[in-house]
């Protein structure tokens, strides 16, 4: 049976305007996975309120980023998705949210001839908001389809050695081009620390995912640390958080910092405007002389070459 390959990533708005923002916001936090309250409550709070406030200050932050072919999330996917067919798979791409959606690439697939199909949410560390949203909608598309077909579905690849290789082969190959920094920043998205009490196992995948690169680098515990970015509201979220330890190292006498963010597959807005930009001043801003962000693996050969040797591996299991 001819095998089709998904990549799925979490989604971007069509335009760097309030009105697609409110669209993709809606959709987006309107996930009960992503934000878990009554959706009585939710909802409606949602719809006239968030969605409205948010996508003015969004859209502006997407503007900063934009490239000239568009969502740079979206724009880095369809490239890697390219890479991996120059690999010899047969790939589609869709979004969590947003456009193309999942069912989109399954039909694009099935007109294709693929009668199974292997899943692939470009999230190496599982989560419940993340992960295990796109399965749910895996789950939903596929309940509809008459004939349930045959596929696999990747729920991470934390600690899988071409991952770490990869991270690790592209941190080697900036520091010698650019030199080391004082200290290196593996920084992931945040969550709400109540996740971790409820079993989701994304920060335990994490804290391996970092000391797993570390060791593949040869860092000594004093060259890098990890910490969490995007925390967002009043609740506790995981730490250290990244803003904080910012703050601080200059003071500790750590003056040049470089930042990664492995979690990310691709740059977007959290590692592009967050990390790149709105990081870097508040570094500077406390004492530092150098800040420099990473760029995630994108589609590099070597990302493609990872996933595939991730897909072939599941397969000749499968």
């Amino acid at each position: 049976m001819s095998l089709g390959v998904i990549l799925v990533n979490l989604g971007t708005p069509s335009a760097p305007t309030a009105k697609a923002l409110r669209r993709y916001l809606r959709e987006f936090l309107g996930d009960e996975r992503v934000v878990p309250l009554p959706r009585l409550l939710w909802l409606p709070l949602l719809y006239t309120v968030i969605s409205i406030i948010r996508s003015w200050a969004t859209a502006k932050a997407y503007r900063k980023i934009w490239m000239p072919e568009g969502s740079p999330l979206a724009v880095h996917t369809s490239a890697l998705a390219e890479k991996l067919r120059q690999q010899g798979w047969v790939v589609a791409v869709a979004m969590r949210y947003g456009q193309p959606d999942i069912a989109n690439a399954f039909n694009q697939l099935k007109q294709q001839g693929c009668q199974s199909f292997f899943i692939l949410p470009l999230y190496p560390q599982y989560s419940q908001t993340t992960t295990g949203s796109v399965f749910d909608k895996v789950s939903d598309v596929l309940s509809h389809w008459p004939e349930q077909p045959s596929f696999y579905f990747l729920s991470d690849y934390h600690a899988e050695p071409a991952y770490i290789e990869a991270v690790a082969d592209s941190i080697r190959d900036y520091w010698q081009q650019n030199g080391k920094p004082d200290r290196l920043l593996i920084s992931f998205h945040g969550l709400p620390e109540k996740s971790q009490r409820q079993g989701d196992p994304y920060y335990n995948q994490c804290m391996i995912s970092g000391k797993l690169i570390a060791s593949k680098l040869g860092l000594s515990e004093s060259d890098w640390q990890i910490v969490f970015q995007s925390r967002f509201g009043p609740t506790q979220w995981l730490q250290p958080y990244c803003v904080e330890v910012l703050k601080g190292l200059p003071g500790q006498g750590i003056k040049k910092v470089d930042v990664v963010c492995p979690g990310f597959a691709v740059d977007c807005l959290e590692t592009l405007e967050e990390i790149a930009q709105t990081n870097r001043e508040i570094f500077l801003g406390a004492g530092g002389r150098q800040y420099r962000y990473i760029p995630a693996l994108n589609a590099q050969k070597r990302h493609a070459e990872m996933l595939a040797r991730i897909i072939d591996s599941r397969v000749r299991k499968y």
